[in-house]
């Protein structure tokens, strides 16, 4: 009886302290999306350290890039930053086909250095590539990246002679967030209507946009769910991004369901995603849309059965046959659509 007794009065404060601590984490898991989203953050940034140190040998020689460009924005919008890219001979005042291309990261990470190698190896073939670098969830919320990446562009034309910009060819790109925030940067700049209901100034006029690449991304938010570690996973991301946890029937979030307000003006697209991607059906619905509204689009799909399975953001592996096709095929549409200046 003494050895029970000791025992309780030895385990029983700890188990209650443990069942305590658990209902506190519970209580502040949905409390606020802080606590999961920096989960999401870490488990990104390692994805995006490896995924960089594999392109890093990839890169060739003969390319100079500008880091740290400050980007100053509207008020109360913080200060995005660009990273420029292009071919290190270059003549003076010479100017090239450029994209702006917007990282990834569930908009609750990232950073342009996760995509400085690609977009070296990118500019390589004959581009000046400028990277956004955007204020991330759940500190800063929509539509605050859409405002620093039109920003960038206003930017980038400004100071074009001095980044070897064309303003005349100009394509948005984005990868897996990046997609979205992209798609709907070139919507708000071919529907100043649009723009309005967002909030967010066009940067350039309707017909300054000659392309979007978007790959991996999510452009219908009603979609977005699902049950277990991927629908924990799709909530806090989308939770950290709108403010709300009914994000999926807020007015202002739809805003950002970009297949629901693409128009006949939206640029022509280059539009991917992997067979095992579990965002693919946005990117198949994204061009439908975009179809229907007669947008010319290069769409780049894999048989449901491709092996190796092509998961998220696989146009990176450019160590895998797909990833080198999807690099050529990216190449090749901006090379047709950036080709020479606009008449």
């Amino acid at each position: 009886m003494a050895d029970g007794a000791g025992w309780r009065t030895a385990v029983v404060p700890v188990l209650v302290g443990a069942a305590a601590a658990l209902a506190a984490v519970t209580v502040l898991l949905r409390a606020s999306a802080w606590p999961s989203a920096l989960a999401v953050r870490w488990v990104f940034e390692r994805g995006a350290r490896r995924t960089s140190a594999v392109l890093a040998p990839l890169v060739p020689d003969g390319v100079t890039a500008r880091l740290g460009e400050v980007v100053d924005g509207a008020p109360g919008i913080p200060a995005a930053h660009v990273d420029v890219v292009h071919p290190t001979a270059l003549a003076d005042g010479e100017r090239l086909p450029t994209v702006v291309w917007v990282h990834g990261g569930a908009w609750v990470s990232g950073s342009t250095r996760d995509v400085v190698e690609y977009a070296r190896i990118l500019a390589a073939r004959g581009f000046t590539v400028v990277t956004v670098g955007y204020a991330v969830a759940p500190a800063h919320r929509y539509p605050v990246p859409v405002h620093q990446v039109s920003a960038a562009l206003r930017h980038v034309v400004t100071h074009a002679e001095r980044y070897h910009v064309d303003p005349a060819r100009l394509a948005v790109a984005g990868d897996s967030a990046g997609a979205q925030i992209a798609a709907q940067v070139a919507a708000l700049v071919t529907d100043p209507s649009y723009a309005r209901r967002v909030g967010v100034e066009p940067p350039l006029p309707p017909d300054g946009l000659r392309g979007a690449v978007l790959l991996c991304g999510a452009y219908d938010v009603a979609r977005i769910g699902g049950s277990g570690l991927r629908g924990w996973f799709l909530r806090t991301v989308l939770w950290s991004y709108s403010g709300t946890r009914d994000f999926a029937t807020d007015p202002v979030v739809a805003l950002a369901s970009v297949r629901d307000h693409v128009t006949a003006r939206f640029p022509p697209a280059f539009v991917s995603a992997g067979n095992a991607d579990p965002l693919l059906p946005h990117s198949r619905d994204l061009v439908d849309r975009l179809r229907e509204h007669g947008v010319p689009v290069d769409a780049l799909f894999f048989a449901d059965d491709h092996e190796p399975a092509l998961g998220h953001e696989y146009q990176f592996r450019l160590d895998t046959a797909a990833g080198r096709e999807a690099l050529e095929r990216v190449v090749a549409f901006l090379g047709t659509h950036l080709a020479s200046r606009a008449v």
